[in-house]
């Protein structure tokens, strides 16, 4: 099947003043590599203003002016970080604070609703933000400012220094994404959670979650129990499988949007639903149940297009899906529909769009459903035919890019990847840095880009290490495309910053491949 089938060191070193910008890709005067910050996004604008650190000790707050609850709840997971490495007691308290203290304040300066203001002094830390998710984005970059060492559960020794600087930094695209096959093998509700982990560090704020295909269905629905303990019970090589309670789902979505991650769930439809048809025969055309399928490879399947219960079917399934999913967007796949007639596809999306639109939320699918007609609202994800994208641009939608010569990452790094698949090239970190969702697309420009996502299938990877492994060290690369301006982009000085992060995966015991394209240290 196609689609499946400058800077280096310490993060807390010191500096003398300069500033990065967005028309430079490094700082405008020289500074030693190993003085400078190695941020992940590389942030819009930093000044590093010379003079003595701040160092955290045993003396040190956290003080919370921000009005949204949501201000403690980043402080406190601040305060959960420093406590483990440090052994100090780093409390959290409202309002004002005495001297040496991390402070978050609100922003009415900031023009982007996820942009933030860092300032740190030999005396404090102040970060502003407009809104909840600036904050959070600010608390990241500040993490990144500390040792590797602060990532461990267990009191290290200091010191604990973050060097003086100002940093205005905003996103340039609003969709920052990670996709994450579940259906061709699953993963549980905790390792989800631990993939989350990583697209917090890099500020990537959606997460898509491909509940089923023709080898599982992982998601309860109650009205049709049936998909997921017959549906789930199995995936590729005949693996247990599984599937997540709605009660399972929730906690997933729920931990994401601790961390301003908004899940975009995806039930395909009407293609890759040979695990529905087997669960449920009368969605067949002949009434007679396939049985479950383990393989690897793409099967054409499809939905009876002409059945009334299809759409009974449909109803039930996106209505309990936009009943547990608080975020405004259902995705309904929409993909090779190899099996589906062209004018039964058209019939379909149109009344599977009606069904998402009945429910509150918006579409989301496939290039392919840009061969239908589709509302302006739609949002439609690139991965291969620039021609079906431009049907979905015609129609008014906006494009999420997923070039799979680029960030698809079941895409082997080189010929000796142990996973993973080649069909699509081999994507090493070079190759997943250097494109731009702006201008991949002949003709298409960044207005009509909502942004990027990276997309891993697991046909060929079973495990979350294994998902670590083909996610690191490619994804900040799509995380800096989505957030920094293009002018301060550079290969040559990215690989390096990236080297700096190794040192911290380590100490979070993320699995990682050790590219031969980045001086690691």
């Amino acid at each position: 099947m196609s689609r499946r089938s400058l800077l280096v060191a310490g993060a807390a070193g010191l500096a003398t003043a300069t500033t990065v910008s967005p028309s430079a890709a490094a700082p405008a005067r020289t500074t030693p590599r190993s003085q400078v910050p190695t941020l992940i996004p590389q942030p819009q604008a930093m000044e590093l203003t010379g003079g003595k650190p701040f160092e955290l000790t045993a003396d040190t707050v956290i003080a919370v002016r921000h009005p949204a609850p949501e201000a403690h709840r980043t402080a406190e997971q601040l305060a959960a970080l420093l406590r483990g490495a440090t052994g100090y007691r780093v409390p959290v308290v409202s309002g004002d604070a005495a001297p040496h203290a991390i402070r978050f304040a609100t922003d009415d300066e900031s023009p982007s609703a996820e942009g933030y203001r860092l300032d740190v002094t030999p005396g404090g830390v102040f970060l502003r933000a407009a809104t909840p998710a600036g904050l959070f984005y600010a608390m990241q970059t500040l993490r990144q400012l500390l040792p590797p060492a602060v990532e461990s559960a267990v009191p290290q020794p200091g010191p604990w220094t973050i060097p003086s600087l100002h940093i205005a930094d905003a996103p340039r695209f609003a969709w920052r994404g990670s996709m994450l096959d579940v259906s061709r093998h699953f993963f549980t509700a905790d390792e989800v959670k631990r993939h989350i982990d990583i697209l917090a560090l890099y500020k990537i704020n959606r997460l898509h979650l491909h509940l089923s295909d023709n080898q599982g269905w992982r998601l309860e629905i109650k009205s049709w129990p049936r998909l997921a303990t017959y549906g789930g019970s199995t995936e590729v090589g005949g693996g247990p499988g599984g599937f997540y309670t709605q009660e399972e789902y929730t906690g997933i979505v729920r931990y994401a949007a601790d961390r301003h991650i908004t899940v975009i769930p995806e039930l395909d439809m009407p293609a890759h639903v040979n695990a529905a048809l087997a669960s449920y025969p009368e969605l067949t055309s002949d009434g007679v149940a396939p049985p479950l399928y383990t393989g690897s490879t793409g099967i054409a399947t499809s939905l009876s297009i002409d059945k009334d219960i299809t759409y009974r079917f449909v109803d039930d399934v996106l209505g309990e899906l936009a009943d547990l999913t608080p975020g405004p967007y259902l995705h309904i796949g929409g993909d090779e529909a190899l099996a589906t007639k062209p004018e039964d596809y058209r019939t379909f999306i149109r009344r599977a769009q009606q069904t998402v639109h009945n429910n509150g939320k918006l579409m989301l699918g496939w290039e392919e459903v840009g061969l239908a007609e589709i509302a302006p609202s739609t949002v439609v994800q690139f991965w291969a035919d620039a021609k079906k994208a431009n049907r979905a641009l015609a129609q008014g939608a906006k494009l999420v890019l997923s070039p799979n010569r680029k960030a698809y990452f079941d895409m082997k790094y080189n010929a000796q990847t142990p996973y993973g698949h080649d069909w699509a090239g081999y994507t090493d970190v070079y190759d997943g840095y250097t494109w731009d969702p702006a201008t991949y697309i002949d003709g298409v420009g960044e207005a009509q880009v909502l942004g990027a996502e990276a997309a891993l299938w697991t046909e060929l990877v079973t495990t979350i290490e294994e998902v670590q492994y083909m996610t690191l060290p490619r994804l900040p690369g799509v995380a800096e495309m989505g957030w920094s301006p293009v002018a301060g982009r550079a290969w040559e000085e990215y690989r390096y910053r990236l080297a700096a992060h190794g040192p911290r995966w380590s100490r979070l015991g993320w699995n990682y491949y050790r590219s031969t394209e980045v001086p690691w240290t």
